[in-house]
């Protein structure tokens, strides 16, 4: 596991421990882009507030922007989530081959 991918995923479960922003990339997805205007215009919070965890969503590169006149558009980027679920499906994996393990081991010393 190399740090780069760490840290990477760090990045991503951070930004969506939030369900402030986890509400607002399943918005940014579910139009396939949107402004933090469009997206406030929905919201109980100010646009400055959704443009903060915009950020932050575009920090861990969950959300891409680019600019369209005075505003920043942002669509989602879904390789850095795919890899977030690709780590804990391994992670999960390992988990299942262990637990496979110890029933047996189980199984064993309850025939003895």
């Amino acid at each position: 596991m190399s740090e780069v991918g760490a840290e990477a995923r760090a990045d991503v479960f951070a930004a969506l421990a939030d369900p402030t922003r986890r509400g607002l990339l399943e918005a940014v997805a579910a139009r396939g882009s949107a402004t933090a205007t469009e997206l406030a215009a929905e919201l109980p919070i100010s646009r400055q507030a959704v443009a903060k965890h915009l950020a932050l969503l575009q920090e861990a590169g969950l959300v891409a922007g680019s600019r369209a006149g005075r505003e920043t558009r942002f669509a989602p980027t879904p390789a850095p989530l795919g890899d977030a679920i690709g780590w804990m499906a391994t992670l999960g994996g390992r988990w299942d081959e262990r637990l496979a393990a110890l029933a047996e081991v189980a199984a064993r010393r309850a025939r003895e």
